[in-house]
């Protein structure tokens, strides 16, 4: 049997509870995932603005109904005539491989706004069969088994 400090997952020990507890906490409030904005979305009153932070070229492929098209490079221009920074905004761009919406909600940020980023970006809205938004319509994909559960809105964890 290995002991829990020779274990490979454990050569750096696990955090004090209450330091535990403070990382994440401060990981929820800087991050919500793809299942819970989609809830958010679908309830007609989210209380926020989804924000796309991709091109013009990505928003075509595909996008988040309802989100709007602010990519990263327009923000300083453009935020205040978009935005209410009375209403925190969560922010979006490719997918976990991708930290556009992280830029994203560093300049929306630094502007005074309440922000927030959709880990997994439109990648994981698009794996776990949430609609997307084109230029011929919205189009919906199966889930996929790996990322949500076949048959179900939400993952419920």
């Amino acid at each position: 049997m290995t002991t829990p400090f020779t274990s490979p997952a454990l050569r750096v020990p696990p955090a004090a509870p209450a330091d535990a507890t403070a990382f994440f906490t401060a990981r929820l409030t800087y991050q919500a995932d793809v299942s819970d904005v989609h809830a958010s979305l679908e309830s007609g009153d989210p209380g926020f603005v989804l924000i796309d932070s991709r091109s013009a070229d990505g928003w075509r492929q595909g996008h988040v109904p309802g989100a709007v098209h602010l990519p990263t490079g327009h923000i300083p221009a453009r935020a205040a005539g978009l935005l209410d920074p009375a209403v925190p905004v969560i922010t979006y761009c490719w997918g976990p491989g991708c930290d556009g919406a992280t830029r994203a909600a560093l300049a929306l940020a630094m502007l005074g706004y309440r922000v927030k980023e959709m880990i997994g970006g439109i990648e994981y809205w698009i794996r776990e069969g949430f609609p997307v938004g084109t230029t011929t319509g919205a189009e919906r994909r199966a889930p996929d088994p790996l990322t949500a559960p076949a048959g179900s809105a939400t993952c419920a964890c």
